[in-house]
C-alpha cells in the first residue's frame, strides 16, 4: 500500500442482535446503530463526508435494495454513498473501503453502516443456494452448511481433528457470549448438550452452526488530522487486506497444495496482506485479541490456523488446551463470535466493531486485559472471499 493519510476508528455503533426485532422497521435499526456511533465519536451527521453501507442479499428482507430506505433515516441526503456487496465478506469489506476513502485524503469522516433482518425470509438456505452454480454444483446439495462440512471432514482427515475440539469451540463461543450484552445465543453449556445435538450435516451438529440474526452495526472512522485535532481516542488501522478465489469448491480441494481447502487459504493471503502493513512478524506473539468471522466451528480452528497464531493441524488442540480462552497469549472471539450472532451483512463489520471497542477500552464485561493490538476478519460466498483488519493502539508509522 502507498503511503497515505493514517485513519482510525473513533465510533462504534451496536444494536442487540436478536431472531427477530418487531420493535423496528429496518431504516430505524440501522439509524440506532448509526446514532450510538456518531456518540461515541463526539460527531453529527454534518461532520460525516461519506458513507460506506454494508448490505449483503436483499432478498433475506424482502425488498429490493433496501439501502434505499436508509439515506433519509441516517441524515445521509446529497452524501457520497457506497454500497458494498461481498456475501457474508460484506462488512469486512465494507470496513476495508472506509478505510480506503479515508487513506486516499478525499474524505475526513466516514461513517461505515449496516444492518440486516435475516429472518424476514422463511428459509435464508434458500437464498444463500443461489451461491452455487445451477448446472455444476447446486444439484450436489451444496449450501452454506454442506460446504462447511466438507471442510470439517477434509480438516479431521488431514490433521486428525475431531468432533470433541469441535465440541470444545461451541461451548467456549456461547460462554464467552455470556459477557457481551449484544450476543443472540449465549450460555454455559453442558458438553453433553453440545455433543448430543441433532446432525445438521455430518459432522457439523447444532451448536457447531450460527443462527440468523437481525441488527445493525456502524463505526465512523477519522484522518489522523481530525483525530489530533478533536484528540479523540482512536483504534488506529494498521494494516487491512483481501482475498478472493473462484467460487467453485472442486477447484480448491485439491489436497497438500496451497488450493487446500481444509487450510482457508484465501484467510492466510489477506493476513499476510494486513500483517506486512502492520510490521507484524509473529502473529502469535504480536496480537493480543482476534474477532474472527467463523461462522462454523470447524472456522475457529482454522482460522487460528490461517491466522499464523498456530501451524496447520494445531489449532483444534490448542484450543481443546484452552490456549485461546481469557489469560491466554492471544484470546480468540472474546465476544462469543460469529457462532452467538449472525446478522449477515454486517457480521464481518461486528467483527471490526468488537475489535475495536477492545483497542479503545470499551468492550466492557468482555474486554481483554492490556489489549494493544487486534485482528477482525470476514469471509463470504463459499469461504472463498476473505478479509483482514489489524487495529493498534499506536498511530501506524507508516505503511509501505
Amino acid at each position: 500500500m502507498s503511503p497515505g493519510i493514517e485513519a482510525g476508528i473513533v465510533g462504534v455503533g451496536e444494536t442487540p442482535f436478536k431472531t427477530r426485532r418487531t420493535d423496528v422497521n429496518y431504516p430505524e435499526l440501522v439509524q440506532r446503530a448509526t446514532l450510538d456511533a456518531l456518540a461515541m465519536a463526539e460527531m453529527t451527521m454534518d461532520d460525516i463526508d461519506a458513507v460506506v453501507y454494508a448490505m449483503a442479499p436483499t432478498e433475506f428482507a424482502g425488498v429490493s435494495d433496501i439501502d434505499k430506505w436508509v439515506v433519509g433515516a441516517i441524515g445521509a441526503a446529497n452524501k457520497p454513498w457506497m454500497r458494498v456487496h461481498l456475501g457474508g465478506a460484506t462488512g469486512g469489506a465494507a470496513a476495508a473501503a472506509g478505510h480506503l476513502h479515508v487513506r486516499s485524503g478525499l474524505y475526513e469522516n466516514v461513517l461505515v453502516v449496516g444492518g440486516d433482518k435475516v429472518a424476514e425470509t422463511p428459509d435464508a438456505q434458500f437464498i444463500l443456494n443461489l451461491i452455487w452454480d445451477p448446472f455444476f454444483e447446486r444439484g450436489m446439495g451444496l449450501n452454506t452448511i454442506t460446504m462447511a462440512a466438507l471442510q470439517t471432514v477434509r480438516h479431521m482427515d488431514r490433521y486428525g481433528t475431531t468432533t470433541a475440539q469441535l465440541d470444545q469451540v461451541s461451548q467456549r463461543a456461547w460462554r464467552r457470549a455470556l459477557r457481551n450484552p449484544n450476543a443472540h445465543l449465549k450460555g454455559d453449556l453442558p458438553i453433553e448438550q453440545v455433543r448430543d445435538a441433532p446432525v445438521v450435516s455430518w459432522p457439523l451438529r447444532r451448536y457447531d452452526c450460527c443462527p440468523r440474526s437481525t441488527g445493525a452495526a456502524a463505526v465512523v472512522m477519522s484522518s489522523e488530522r481530525v483525530i489530533d485535532e478533536r484528540k479523540l481516542p482512536a483504534a488506529w488501522i494498521a494494516g487491512s487486506g483481501a482475498s478472493g478465489n473462484t467460487v467453485f469448491i472442486g477447484d480448491r480441494a485439491i489436497p497438500k497444495t496451497e488450493n487446500e481447502y481444509a487450510d482457508w487459504p484465501e484467510l492466510r493471503v489477506a493476513a499476510e496482506h494486513a500483517y506486512r502493513q502492520a510490521g507484524i512478524t509473529d502473529p502469535a506473539s504480536e496480537i493480543d485479541v482476534v474477532e474472527c468471522y467463523a461462522p462454523f466451528s470447524i472456522n475457529e480452528i482454522s482460522g487460528v490456523e490461517a491466522l499464523g497464531l498456530r501451524e496447520p493441524g494445531e489449532g483444534g488442540p490448542a484450543i481443546e488446551r484452552g490456549e485461546f480462552d481469557p489469560g491466554g497469549d492471544v484470546e480468540f472471539n472474546p465476544s462469543g463470535g460469529t457462532l452467538c450472532a449472525n446478522p449477515i451483512a454486517v457480521t464481518g463489520l461486528v467483527r471490526t466493531c468488537d475489535a475495536a471497542l477492545q483497542i479503545l477500552d470499551r468492550a466492557g464485561d468482555f474486554q481483554v486485559h492490556d489489549a494493544r493490538r487486534a485482528v477482525c476478519t470476514a469471509v463470504g460466498g463459499s469461504f472463498q472471499f476473505q478479509t483482514c483488519m489489524v487495529l493498534d493502539r499506536e498511530r501506524p508509522k507508516g505503511n509501505s
